[in-house]
């Protein structure tokens, strides 16, 4: 009986992880799979103790809880690198996210002819558009700009032969808060002066000039990592 419900639980974790491997991305299926892994052996572990197999049961809990991130060598702290962990910028116009698995970036306008659409949405000629809405606010175009690196190799020509000056004005925001510091280095409020380091030491590599990032980006790492460890 223990092992034909072990069977079914596993041939149902095999027909539903097929499914969703089609559907998924890799970050969201590694997750999927913890998930139902956890499910199957939380299940397994009932059995066991159901047939009073109790010296069994409680290293498969464990190690079914640790899937979930609740004990064991596998818990996660606040502020730990994780799967499908972003950094988070803001500035007047725009709110740009980046994804610390792939190195994606993505953007939400928050203001101006296309508040509310998402960067990604967007064709050539509404982020030209764009482009020129930003030269207001000196960060919102530098945010942008870090997009369009990415996206669009080469824009540069292409949108400052229209006569743009691509100089911007004053930052359109104050000092950095500690919320938004946590946010643009990705951690969880609290964390402490090692994961604070670590977290911008990755982010560097992947945002420094030196290895296709932009400056102000770069200077954004610095600057929160620079508020966070003057509290410490």
């Amino acid at each position: 009986m223990i092992y034909l419900v072990l069977g079914i639980a596993v041939v149902a974790l095999a027909i539903w992880a097929a499914q969703s491997f089609v559907k998924a991305n890799p970050a969201d299926l590694v997750r999927r799979l913890r998930t139902a892994s956890g499910v199957a052996l939380l299940g397994g572990a009932l059995v066991l103790v159901l047939t009073g197999r109790w010296a069994l049961a409680m290293p498969v809990a464990i190690f079914a809880l640790s899937l979930f991130g609740l004990g064991g060598s596998g818990s996660r702290r606040g502020g730990q690198p994780s799967a499908g962990q972003r950094s988070r910028v803001r500035s007047a116009l725009l709110e740009m996210e980046l994804d610390h698995d792939s190195g994606e970036m993505s953007g939400r306008v928050l203001a101006g002819r296309f508040e509310g659409q998402m960067l990604e949405g967007l064709q050539v000629e509404d982020l030209k558009a764009l482009w020129g809405e930003a030269v207001r606010d000196a960060e919102s175009r530098a945010l942008l700009e870090a997009y369009l690196d990415r996206r669009l190799p080469g824009w540069r020509e292409d949108f400052q032969a229209d006569g743009a000056d691509g100089q911007g004005g004053p930052a359109g925001t104050g000092a950095m808060t500690d919320e938004e510091a946590y946010q643009v280095l990705g951690l969880a409020p609290g964390a402490g002066e090692a994961e604070i380091r670590a977290a911008h030491r990755r982010l560097m590599k992947r945002l420094h000039p030196d290895h296709g990032g932009t400056a102000f980006l770069a200077a954004k790492l610095n600057e929160a990592k620079e508020r966070l460890l003057g509290r410490h």
